[in-house]
This record gives structure tokens, C-alpha cells and sequence, in this order.
């Protein structure tokens, strides 16, 4: 008699309803409350986790964008020189290949960019504060090594800034970000790996006597693994569906980004990104297969 469950032997179970085979397997419990509790509350943080990551990939993304289509220039010179380099510098911006459009910020638009530091009574008409012009690059760019040499021989108070310092890091939090993702679904991956192993075990060592049983009778160890496979797999995907229903439900409550863009404000999905929520379940089932495929071919040789 066939003693040895083969990797794959459960497999068309999955497919096919036994209910011979069922009854090898109690439909109740702990370990089935246990499996479709934890299944549905990793599938939900799974849920979470997906959308952090694409939201803030997303959203640095959008950042070092509009960073790299805009540059600075701050121009530090004495009161009375201020609107002649202002003007000097605005001429050689118009006359450079790669740059749309220069503009100087006025006086209220500098002072909001720095109300947020030093409050909406800031006298800034009295303060030395330099001139900000903002630069808007056209495709391709432009030549920021020839500008600096340009604007050294003819504003020389002026200084531009690429915005690069703020690139870099951007595509770098991204990365990781991207990469932090896929550690934390391979640790939910894991854990429900180890869930299903811990309730399948338990579950194989509560029905002993029965596996005897159905060995006397004939009952081979792929057919006794067959049904421990297509019950814990089913309510893997079952808890896995209702939290991943539940997670992308809590998603759409959360509220629109709106003009404010955040990682807190955009962690809705986007465009195609909707259909990513589907493959948890699947995921999650194959882990469950997989799991509780090794834990009845290790209990079942123990019970030889």
C-alpha cells in the first residue's frame, strides 16, 4: 500500500469534492477558525502594505518629476542691485536654449514659502532676503554648466540649484520603499506559511486514530494528505478573500488626495494598480497548498 504523499497529490483535490475524504479533516474548530482568522488578517495588512508602497513610490515619483522640470536661481545682492541683477539674470535665462519659461516670485510669493517657518507676520519687505526666480526647463533641458558659467561672468550674485540634492534622495526612498514593500508581503507570506503548518499539524495530530483507521481500511497517505490539503487551502482562501475585500473596502474610505499630495492622501490604488489586490487570495492559497502539502507528508511518516 502507497505510504508516500507526493508533493503534488493534492492538487486536483482541490478541484474535485470528496466528502468521503472531508470528513478526514474536522469542518470545525480551533485551527479552522484560526486558519480563516489569520488568513483574512494577513491578506487585510497585505492589502495595506501594497498600497504604502505603490503610494509612495507613486508619489516620489511625481516629486522628482516636477523637481527635475523645475530649477531655482537666488540671486544675493545690496538693495540698490537687486532689481538690476533681478533683470540681468532674467535676460540671460530667456536667451538659453532648454529653458520655457523664468519668472521672478514677487514679494507675496516668497513670503509664503517661508510663512510655514516663520509665521504670516514675517516684515519681509525689511529682511535681506535674496530674489528666487523659478526656471522651467523645456525638453530636452538645458546646458546648467554653460548657464553657471554665464551667469559667474554676468550676475555674479546669482546661484543656481538644480533641485538635484532633492532628486537623489527622492529615487532613493523610492527604492527602498519599493523593496520594503516585498519584505513585508514575503514576512506575511511567511507567517501564513507558519500558520498553516502550526493548524495542519495540530489538526493531523488530533485525528490519529482516525488516519489508522483509514489506513486499515485501504485509504492511501495521498489520499489522507488530499484532504487535509483541499481543506486548509480552501479556508486560506476563504479568510484571504474576505480580508483582502475588507482592505480595499478601507482603502476606498480613505479620503481623496485632493490638492495635497501625501502619502497619507494617496493611498487609494491607481489605474490598472486596482487589479493588484486580486492576486493576494491566489497568493495566498498557494502558500497554504504548499504548507500544508509538507506538514502532512512529515506528520504522516511520523505516524508509520
Amino acid at each position: 500500500m502507497a505510504r508516500g504523499p507526493g508533493m503534488f497529490a493534492g492538487v486536483s483535490a482541490l478541484f474535485h469534492r470528496d466528502a468521503g475524504a472531508d470528513r478526514v479533516v474536522p469542518p470545525t474548530g480551533f485551527t479552522a477558525r484560526l486558519t480563516v482568522f489569520t488568513a483574512a488578517a494577513m491578506a487585510f495588512l497585505c492589502i495595506f502594505a501594497m498600497a504604502l508602497s505603490l503610494a509612495a513610490g507613486r508619489l516620489a515619483a511625481n516629486w522628482g518629476q516636477e523637481l527635475a522640470r523645475e530649477s531655482t536661481m537666488r540671486i544675493s545682492a545690496p538693495a540698490d542691485q537687486m532689481a538690476g541683477q533681478t533683470a540681468a539674470a532674467l535676460r540671460v535665462l530667456q536667451q538659453t536654449p532648454g529653458i520655457a519659461r523664468a519668472e521672478a516670485l514677487s514679494a507675496d510669493e516668497q513670503k509664503a514659502l517661508l510663512e510655514p517657518w516663520f509665521g504670516p507676520d514675517l516684515p519681509i519687505e525689511s529682511l535681506p532676503v535674496p530674489q528666487l526666480i523659478r526656471i522651467i526647463e523645456a525638453t530636452p533641458g538645458y546646458d546648467s554648466a554653460g548657464l553657471r558659467l554665464r551667469l559667474q561672468a554676468e550676475v555674479p550674485g546669482a546661484v543656481l540649484d538644480e533641485h538635484t540634492r532633492w532628486r537623489r534622495p527622492l529615487i532613493a526612498a523610492a527604492d527602498r520603499l519599493r523593496l520594503l514593500g516585498w519584505i513585508v508581503m514575503g514576512l506575511i507570506a511567511a507567517a501564513t506559511g507558519a500558520m498553516v503548518t502550526l493548524a495542519a499539524n495540530a489538526a493531523l495530530a488530533a485525528n490519529a486514530q482516525v488516519i489508522a483507521v483509514l489506513r486499515l481500511v485501504g485509504a492511501t497517505d495521498g489520499y489522507i494528505a488530499g484532504a487535509f490539503v483541499r481543506r486548509f487551502t480552501r479556508r486560506t482562501l476563504t479568510g484571504a478573500c474576505i480580508g483582502t475585500l475588507l482592505g480595499v473596502l478601507a482603502i476606498v474610505a480613505l479620503p481623496a488626495s485632493g490638492e495635497i499630495d501625501s502619502i497619507l492622501t494617496s493611498l487609494r490604488f491607481q489605474g490598472l494598480h486596482w487589479l493588484v489586490p486580486l492576486v493576494v487570495p491566489v497568493l495566498a492559497a498557494l502558500v497554504a497548498f504548499v504548507a500544508t502539502q509538507a506538514a502532512a507528508r512529515r506528520v504522516l511518516g511520523g505516524l508509520s
